[in-house]
C-alpha cells in the first residue's frame, strides 16, 4: 500500500489530475461540481494534497505532485496502487519559439533530460509519449474553452536555472515547444503500464507562464523586448486557471469513456 500518498483504494476516482503545486490542487477541487465543499480531501500527507468529487456528475480527483520527476514517480506510482488509470498532469511551462503567455501546450511526447529518464527507462534511450486518447480530449477541450493551443513535443528537465551556455534556448531550437519538470517520468510509467496489458494513460497540458526567447531569431515573441520574460504571478494564476477549465473538461470526457 502507498506509503507518501495516505488514502485507500476507492478514495481516488479513474481519473486524475496532477498539479505540482498543492494550493493549485485545492483550487482545482474548488471548480469540482458543488466547489470545494463538496469535494473530499482523500490525501494530505506532507503536504501532497489530494481531493476527490466530480466535474460534470463525472467522479474526478486531483492529487499534488510537488516539483520534478522523483516526487512525481513516486506519487504516480502510488496512484497506480490505489486503482488509478488516467492521468492528466496540469502544470506551466517555459515556451519557446513563437508560443506567447497565456498559450495552451498539450505535450505529444517529454524528451527526459533528467535522471529519472535513465532510471526508467533502463539507462537506454527512451521516447516517454503521451497517450494519443488523451491527448485528444486535452487539444478538444482547450480549443473549445477559446485558448490558443498547439501539440507538440517537449523537454523534462532536472534543472529551472540552467548554467548551460546557450541555456534552454537550444532545445527551442532542436524543435522542442517547451520546458518543464515531470512528464517525461509521468509518460514512462504509463507506457511501461501499458506494456503490462494495463488500461493507463496519461498526458499533460501546459501554460505558458514564462516566453524564453532564442537571441539569434529576429522574428521571436519578444515581451518588452526581453529575451525571457514572466508576467507578474497574479496573471499567471488567471492564465493557467483558464487552463485548468480545459483539463477539467477533458478528465469529464475521459471518465465517461
Amino acid at each position: 500500500m502507498p506509503i507518501h500518498v495516505a488514502a485507500e483504494p476507492g478514495d481516488f476516482a479513474p481519473v486524475v489530475l496532477l498539479p505540482g503545486d498543492p494550493l493549485r490542487a485545492t483550487r482545482i477541487a474548488a471548480r469540482f461540481d458543488g466547489g470545494l465543499e463538496r469535494s473530499r480531501l482523500v490525501s494530505e500527507r506532507r503536504g501532497l494534497l489530494g481531493y476527490t468529487g466530480t466535474v460534470d456528475g463525472v467522479p474526478v480527483s486531483v492529487q499534488t505532485t510537488m516539483m520534478g520527476t522523483p516526487t512525481t514517480s513516486i506519487v504516480v506510482e502510488e496512484l497506480l496502487m490505489l486503482g488509478v488509470t488516467t492521468f492528466i498532469r496540469v502544470g506551466t511551462t517555459g515556451g519557446f519559439g513563437k508560443l506567447g503567455i497565456g498559450d495552451a501546450l498539450v505535450a505529444m511526447a517529454a524528451a527526459p533530460a533528467t535522471g529519472m529518464g535513465g532510471v526508467l527507462g533502463g539507462g537506454e534511450p527512451s521516447a516517454p509519449t503521451a497517450d494519443y486518447e488523451v491527448v485528444k480530449a486535452l487539444e478538444a477541450a482547450a480549443v473549445a474553452e477559446g485558448l490558443v493551443t498547439h501539440v507538440g513535443p517537449i523537454i523534462t528537465s532536472d534543472v529551472f536555472y540552467d548554467p548551460h551556455p546557450v541555456g534552454s534556448v537550444r532545445w527551442g531550437r532542436r524543435g522542442y515547444m517547451g520546458v518543464e519538470m515531470e512528464s517525461a517520468a509521468l509518460f514512462l510509467i504509463a507506457m511501461r503500464e501499458r506494456a503490462k496489458g494495463r488500461p493507463v494513460r496519461a498526458g499533460t497540458i501546459l501554460t505558458v507562464s514564462d516566453v524564453i526567447v532564442d537571441p539569434d531569431d529576429p522574428s521571436a515573441n519578444r515581451v518588452d523586448g526581453e529575451p525571457w520574460y514572466r508576467p507578474p504571478e497574479d496573471e499567471v494564476v488567471r492564465r493557467v486557471d483558464l487552463t485548468i477549465g480545459a483539463a477539467l473538461k477533458a478528465a469529464a470526457a475521459l471518465g465517461r469513456g
